[in-house]
C-alpha cells in the first residue's frame, strides 16, 4: 500500500476503480478502433484509413487522460479532485478543439472518417468504463432515509 493510500483510505477505493475502468477502456475500445479503420479503408481508401487512424488515436487518448487524472487525484483532498477533474476537462476539450482545428486543411485525412470514429471510440470507452465502474466492488455509505 502506498504512503497515499495509507493516508487517505478513499485513495485505495479510488484506485480500485481506475485500475477496473483502465483495462476495461483497453479491452474493449482498442478492437472497435480497429474496426473503424478497416471499415473506413475499405469504403475511403488511404484517406479513411489516415482519418479513422488519427480519430481513433485522439480518442483513445482523451480516454485514457481521464483515467490518468482520477489515478492522480485519487489521494487528494475531494475539493482538489474537483478542481483536477473540471479542469482536466476543461483542458482536454481545448486541446481536442486546438487538435481537430490543426487538421481540418489536411487533405490526407478524410474528415467524415475522423470525426465518426472519436465519437464512437469516445462512446464505448464512457460505456464501458461506466460498466465496470458499476461492477467494481466499492463501499458506498447511503443516507439514511433514501
Amino acid at each position: 500500500m502506498s504512503e497515499t493510500e495509507t493516508e487517505n483510505p478513499h485513495a485505495a477505493v479510488v484506485q480500485k476503480a481506475a485500475r477496473a475502468m483502465t483495462r476495461a477502456s483497453l479491452l474493449v475500445t482498442p478492437p472497435v478502433v480497429l474496426v473503424c479503420i478497416v471499415v473506413f479503408a475499405i469504403v475511403f481508401g488511404q484517406a479513411g484509413f489516415l482519418g479513422s487512424l488519427v480519430g481513433g488515436a485522439l480518442a483513445l487518448l482523451a480516454s485514457l487522460s481521464t483515467l490518468g487524472m482520477m489515478r492522480f487525484s485519487a489521494g487528494q483532498d475531494p475539493m482538489f479532485v474537483m478542481v483536477i477533474a473540471l479542469g482536466g476537462y476543461v483542458v482536454k476539450v481545448v486541446l481536442l478543439f486546438a487538435a481537430l482545428t490543426l487538421l481540418k486543411g489536411v487533405t490526407a485525412l478524410h474528415p467524415l472518417s475522423l470525426g465518426i470514429t472519436m465519437i464512437v471510440a469516445i462512446l464505448v470507452a464512457a460505456a464501458v468504463e461506466f460498466a465496470a465502474f458499476r461492477k467494481t466492488k466499492i463501499p458506498a455509505i447511503i443516507p439514511a432515509g433514501s
